[in-house]
């Protein structure tokens, strides 16, 4: 069988789609799990999710609920318990860019100018928290204390989550006739920093050079593209992947983890080697449960799956990963598409 053969088919998508649904809460936050906590990154992954499953009112239910929480300053807290933020009210920039990423993919699925409308506030709310933030070398300061003080260094997979986010804050300022080319300006600098200048970023702690979204990230978010990305991936793939389960967390634990997998499976894809992205991708189809969620992880050493969670992410992910290879959506290359976009060309 081959790893085409085993990507999640229209069916498989809904149910996986019904699964983060099934989770999600009535003011519409989506927990990491039943009854767990949340963030505002991984909520938008969730609904990105549910965009993909044709779950389009319960997305716009959560992309509704980030307008809600958003602080007065264009941040969210870094936690949530239940409604309630955590007890470490700090604010991170990756954070407060994603739901720019989120409102995007949902408008180019959906093509619904009033939904882009109606979010914008919260989109350049957002991305201005994080621009704020930026040093003058072009990496953008990870979080704010509860204080209002920045943390000043950088981590190189938050900066690029935050290009991409960029990038589509751009096409939805053009879509709608609100150019912001502050936002390019601070795009071209984080991208300058991500591509050219590692020193910039993990400053003032260990290096995350051993994690697996410092590997990916630069060419997932499309700061590092063509033979550039190739080579980027193709150079660290004995240390970060174990053949038949996936990509590791971390190079020195014996942890693959399905959401880091998926993500890899789209970096993979938008450098240009879908073959190996179907294989990837055809590896997570044993960690599916059998209502559509996704397992965590697999500790391979210990032959069990850790943390036994099923998080919304994680389906979010794969699902992600699935339409960037399939085509089923309308908004299915954006991962795929290098650069800053602009608006669709179809009059939308």
């Amino acid at each position: 069988m081959t790893g085409s053969d085993r990507l999640p088919d229209d069916a498989a998508r809904r149910a996986t789609a019904d699964y983060i649904a099934s989770v999600q809460r009535g003011d519409g936050l989506i927990p990491w799990y039943e009854g767990g906590p949340a963030d505002p990154w991984d909520h938008v992954e969730a609904a990105m999710g549910l965009t993909v499953g044709g779950r389009h009112e319960a997305a716009e239910g959560a992309y509704r609920w980030l307008a809600d929480a958003q602080l007065d300053d264009g941040g969210w807290p870094a936690t949530y318990t239940g409604a309630t933020p955590g007890v470490d009210a700090h604010r991170e920039t990756h954070h407060a860019a994603y739901p720019a990423t989120g409102v995007w993919h949902h408008f180019l699925a959906t093509r619904d100018r009033s939904f882009l409308e109606s979010m914008w506030p919260t989109v350049e709310a957002g991305l201005d928290f994080a621009v704020d933030r930026q040093a003058a070398t072009g990496e953008v300061h990870w979080a704010v204390a509860p204080d209002g003080r920045p943390y000043e260094d950088a981590l190189l997979a938050g900066s690029s989550s935050i290009y991409k986010s960029l990038a589509c804050g751009i096409a939805a300022a053009e879509t709608l006739g609100r150019p912001r080319p502050d936002w390019r300006e601070a795009y071209d600098r984080l991208g300058e920093a991500i591509r050219g200048h590692r020193d910039r970023f993990d400053r003032t702690w260990d290096s995350k050079r051993d994690y697996a979204m410092d590997w990916f990230y630069p060419a997932l978010c499309g700061a590092v593209t063509d033979e550039t990305a190739r080579e980027r991936l193709d150079g660290d793939r004995e240390r970060f992947i174990e053949d038949g389960l996936g990509c590791r967390c971390v190079t020195d634990e014996p942890w693959v983890t399905v959401a880091e997998t998926a993500e890899l499976v789209v970096a993979r894809a938008g450098a240009g080697h879908r073959d190996r992205a179907e294989t990837l991708l055809g590896w997570l189809d044993r960690f599916r449960d059998d209502v559509g969620g996704y397992w965590t992880g697999y500790q391979f050493e210990n032959d069990e799956r850790w943390p036994a969670r099923r998080p919304t992410w994680t389906a979010g992910a794969v699902l992600l990963a699935a339409d960037a290879l399939t085509g089923a959506t309308p908004a299915a290359g954006l991962f795929l598409v290098r650069g800053a976009p602009g608006p669709p060309t179809d009059g939308a």
